[in-house]
């Protein structure tokens, strides 16, 4: 079982040491700070406090707003865990600031209620991953009505929350614009995940040789740097020695699918690279290249192409995420040929190592756990795993167990929702393998989260849950979770530390 933490931080518990009108407040973290001076996180039954003490009042750090108070010799600010505090933290507390990570095995901590931070942290325990947790993408932006500055507020405040000050990293998820990167540097984020979906030619597969030669002539070669005959010529027919013992040696037909799929794949990331690198010079950022939304996998050759050009016209990736092989269905285990998907995950790594030791990104990770377990037997170059809606499915658990009721609407509402939302993911589920909300036992609905049909159907409606409203124009939803969740914090983080763990303990062969 875990710590959970509403425990009181150790040897901080006596009320002496609390001012007045903060009696009635636990202390879940402390660190010190510049100065010497203690950052407290407080929490009652209904909210949470940061209290900031120091012996001199001189030492007190001034951005930070909030009531100043006198107690026993120690100085006090009493400040609101408001925007403006947690970017003062943030200068205060190096470690609660996002950082780059680099070439390090990572784990994307998707949080779409703002609350699962602190249990994320706790779930890796020993683990060598490094947390990605402010991590959104502009789709769930827009779903779930919050701003980048809120899940970087909410990170910020969960890194302190669990006392956690060996660094993390943050994710600006899915961008596909200029306006997207600005949106998310606005507010920080270090890593930016291109997605360049929209310029991948899924025609290829049914390309007759001419109709691929045709397309491979109308290239932007000129943008790319690049003349056809000089990319054959680098490729085809050439055998390319890799890590790990793996050879590839691409035929004609393989490269021109591969560069007519993804050549606009390539300049489009060369452009968004160029952007974020020259707007804005004086930020440390990393960017990662998702390829992963496609119809059909990348390829090796694929891959290769793509590394390669990029390496060559001067974009350094932290991470790249291929379409691999079989199904990555949201919130549901892996389906497919595993020792297929060893193969080619064993390959694509070799890949990654030769052409800038980036990382492999597994998107859609939530739940792989096959995946995971063969990723982990392989114990073969660095990994980023990217998690989103699966700790909204644990918030939604620790609902089912304790309030049962709410859980019932949410799921008819979800399934009201569901032929709408599901049109932009990768699914499979069927309604017709879910029987009607109230015929489910209180006892029966926890286990609703465990089904494959009734996860996914959770798992795409989320940003209308999120966002309904009734007719007085509250939240219908939403609100109550959130209430649901402070009020049965340790349920909640219990059933978040146990499904992470299920993610992580793979790897920590």
């Amino acid at each position: 079982m875990k710590k959970t933490t509403m425990d009181p931080a150790p040897d901080m518990v006596a009320s002496d040491f609390m001012p007045d009108g903060l009696q009635d407040f636990i202390i879940i973290s402390k660190v010190t700070g510049k100065n010497g001076c203690n950052y407290l996180l407080l929490r009652n039954s209904t909210q949470k406090k940061l209290l900031i003490s120091a012996n001199d009042k001189s030492l007190l750090p001034k951005e930070l707003v909030g009531e100043k108070l006198h107690h026993n010799d120690n100085h006090f600010v009493v400040c609101d865990l408001s925007p403006v505090n947690a970017a003062a933290l943030r200068e205060e507390l190096p470690f609660t600031k996002p950082r780059v990570l680099g070439n390090r095995n990572s784990f994307g901590f998707g949080d779409r209620l703002g609350n699962a931070g602190a249990a994320h942290l706790e779930s890796l325990e020993s683990s060598e991953f490094k947390p990605i947790l402010a991590q959104q993408s502009i789709r769930e932006l827009d779903r779930t009505g919050r701003t980048a500055q809120e899940v970087m507020d909410a990170a910020t405040w969960a890194v302190l929350e669990a006392g956690y000050t060996r660094g993390f990293g943050s994710d600006a998820d899915h961008l596909k614009t200029f306006a997207d990167i600005d949106r998310m540097m606005e507010a920080g984020f270090t890593m930016y995940t291109i997605d360049p979906s929209d310029y991948v030619d899924n025609r290829v597969v049914d390309m007759d040789e001419n109709a691929l030669k045709d397309a491979f002539s109308e290239l932007p070669w000129e943008k790319l740097n690049d003349s056809p005959d000089a990319l054959l010529e680098r490729y085809q027919d050439v055998t390319f020695t890799l890590k790990y013992n793996q050879t590839l040696k691409p035929s004609r037909h393989a490269i021109l699918q591969a560069a007519v799929k993804y050549g606009r794949v390539i300049l489009h990331t060369l452009e968004m690279s160029r952007y974020l690198k020259s707007t804005y010079p004086d930020f440390e950022s990393e960017i990662e290249l998702s390829v992963d939304e496609t119809p059909h996998p990348t390829t090796p050759e694929e891959h290769l192409v793509i590394a390669s050009e990029l390496q060559r016209l001067g974009v350094e990736l932290v991470s790249l995420a291929p379409r691999f092989c079989g199904d990555f269905e949201k919130g549901v285990d892996f389906k497919g040929d595993i020792e297929e998907f060893k193969r080619e995950y064993l390959l694509h790594q070799a890949i990654a190592a030769e052409y800038g030791g980036y990382k492999l990104s597994i998107h859609s990770g939530s739940d792989k756990f096959g995946v995971y377990e063969a990723v982990g037997n392989l114990g073969v170059g660095t990994v980023h795993v990217k998690t989103a809606g699966t700790s909204y499915l644990e918030a939604l658990r620790a609902v089912a167990l304790t309030e049962p009721d709410l859980l019932r609407e949410i799921f008819a509402f979800s399934l009201e929702r569901f032929d709408t939302d599901r049109k932009t993911y990768h699914i499979s589920a069927d309604l017709n393998q879910l029987s009607e909300p109230d015929s489910y036992s209180n006892e029966e609905l926890p286990g609703l989260l465990d089904n494959d049909h009734a996860r996914q159907v959770f798992h795409v409606t989320f940003g209308s849950v999120l966002t309904e409203r009734d007719t007085q124009g509250g939240l219908m939803f939403r609100d109550r979770m959130m209430t649901v969740m402070d009020e049965n914090k340790d349920v909640y983080e219990d059933c978040l530390y146990r499904h992470f763990r299920k993610h992580i303990q793979p790897f920590e062969k």
